[in-house]
């Protein structure tokens, strides 16, 4: 990678960074607390965190491995819970928005139906008194009922603003006597030497008219709000919404490390073995059932050491193959920090032996010194070439090239099928080594009877898995053009964070058959 790629690299990961940890700094410490301390270990802690992500990249390029495998492990498999802390917030805070607009659309009808009601009794009150009117029986046995005939000769009472309603009942037919009361909260009545009667400014509460033994209630009714009508918005309950952040904040915090110590057992669990039957066209009898063991993107670095190779070493030696196949991306290191690690693949076992193609990773760390390094540690480097596994009496050619994307990054020797091929009799089984499945068709349109790849890492955990489906028409496993076939291993290691979630890596153990 040239320095100005670096640079530009470094500037966009290191904005996107910063920004992230604001907000998650916004989420998880200043919404839910207000005290000083909280916030300041917060903002402390999401500062080496951002600072030592930002910075990761080149630590690890520049400083010796051991020195930064502690290091490299912590700060990655933070990358990955900061990508699920992140997609946890996201969905607790769609819940909430939905939650809440159910929520305001309950209140809403419930208001339209205290409204309706509303408007519904002080018709009713209406109705009651023009048939108190049509009846022309007014009775007034107290200074009240003085008031309510009073309120309805002036037609309207002042009250602060707000119309008032005039009551009235009719005569009680079997009581002899009829009664309307108007009680003013707040409001005493004077009585004045002269018969007239004055009420002082203030809202009328409630006016009861008495007939046949119903009640009608408030007489402010004009007071309530129509659907039409504005209402005073709730005040801010800050109490509730710290404790909708602090619960928000609590889930994403258990959701996102369940899912990453999950991710972390996966990627560090022994890789499982799947196995694959081809029929290649044209593979002799006598090879029939012919197997190979597949790997690819082991990526050994900072994390990926020599005991995860051991290990790797001696589960693909008890598979017991014929012919063990590398798929390229095993290093991200230079070969004078990483050679002691990656020399546990002198010890794999197959009777035609061990093959190497290289990916994109083995370019940033020096291609050709890799090559010479794999070649004196036992494992044949595939550049460009084929070879005939077999014997005389049975074989199938071995092709193998560098890496697609090579030429693209503007390194000398890259990806080239018809030099790999040259020479080659079209007729023959053939296996084809390339990192990249991207020209796969074109491969087999060329005679390729099987293509053996990875490169995608089958999007190693999600939501990746999910964006590597999308962009990549072959993104895992097993896929057939007519008789000819591809398979795109998920890869055995893993590159950035040490998470594998919906990814699980694996060994290829594949079959031929005649």
């Amino acid at each position: 990678m040239d320095t100005a790629r670096f640079l530009l690299f470094a500037l966009v990961t290191g904005l996107v960074t910063v920004a992230v940890h604001v907000y998650l700094y916004r989420r998880l410490f200043a919404a839910t607390s207000e005290h000083r301390a909280w916030r300041r270990v917060g903002a402390g802690l999401m500062t080496v965190l951002g600072t030592l992500l930002v910075l990761s990249w080149s630590v690890t390029r520049f400083l010796p491995m051991d020195s930064t495998f502690a290091v490299a492990t912590a700060v990655w498999t933070w990358m990955g819970a900061v990508i699920y802390l992140l997609l946890a917030l996201g969905v607790m805070g769609v819940v909430r928005k939905v939650a809440a607009r159910l929520r305001g659309s309950r209140d809403e009808v419930a208001a339209e139906a205290r409204s309706v009601g509303a408007t519904a009794s002080a018709s009713h009150v209406q109705v009651t008194e023009s048939a108190a009117q049509a009846g022309g029986a007014w009775a007034a046995t107290s200074p009240a009922q003085a008031i309510a005939g009073s309120v309805q000769a002036g037609g309207k009472l002042a009250a602060t603003g707000t119309e008032s309603v005039s009551v009235a009942s009719g005569a009680l037919a079997t009581g002899g006597h009829s009664a309307a009361t108007a009680h003013a909260e707040s409001a005493p009545v004077v009585t004045a030497t002269g018969g007239a009667t004055a009420a002082a400014p203030a809202p009328v509460a409630f006016a009861t008219a008495s007939s046949g033994g119903t009640t009608v209630g408030p007489a402010s009714v004009g007071m309530v709000a129509g659907p039409g009508e504005a209402t005073a918005s709730a005040p801010v309950n800050v109490e509730r919404r710290r404790f909708l952040a602090r619960a928000t904040a609590g889930g994403a915090v258990l959701a996102s490390g369940g899912v990453t110590g999950f991710g972390m057992w996966s990627a560090f669990h022994p890789p499982v073995v799947n196995e694959v039957a081809v029929k290649l066209p044209g593979l002799p009898k006598a090879l029939d059932g012919f197997t190979i063991v597949h790997l690819s993107d082991i990526h050994v670095g900072p994390v990926i050491r020599r005991p995860f190779m051991d290990e790797l070493v001696r589960r693909c030696n008890a598979l017991r193959p014929d012919l063990t196949c590398i798929t390229g991306d095993l290093v991200d290191g230079h070969v004078a920090s990483l050679a002691p690690a990656v020399s546990a693949l002198s010890e794999l076992k197959s009777r035609h032996g061990t093959y190497f193609v290289t990916g994109n990773h083995e370019y940033y760390w020096s291609d050709a010194a890799w090559a010479e390094a794999l070649e004196g540690m036992g494992v044949h480097v595939l550049r460009n070439r084929h070879v005939r596994i077999g014997d005389a009496a049975a074989s199938f050619d071995l092709v193998g090239v560098d890496d697609w994307s090579a030429g693209k990054m503007g390194f000398a020797q890259g990806y080239d099928l018809a030099a790999a091929t040259a020479g080659r009799d079209s007729d023959r089984a053939s296996v084809l080594l390339a990192h990249q499945p991207s020209n796969w068709k074109v491969a087999a349109q060329q005679g390729m009877g099987l293509q053996l790849s990875g490169h995608t890492h089958g999007g190693q955990f999600f939501p990746f898995t999910l964006a590597v489906s999308a962009i990549w028409e072959h993104d895992a496993g097993l896929f057939h053009e007519g008789d000819r076939h591809l398979y795109v291993s998920r890869g055995t290691g893993f590159w950035g964070p040490p998470l594998r979630v919906g990814a699980p890596p694996e060994i290829v153990r594949v079959t031929l058959l005649a």
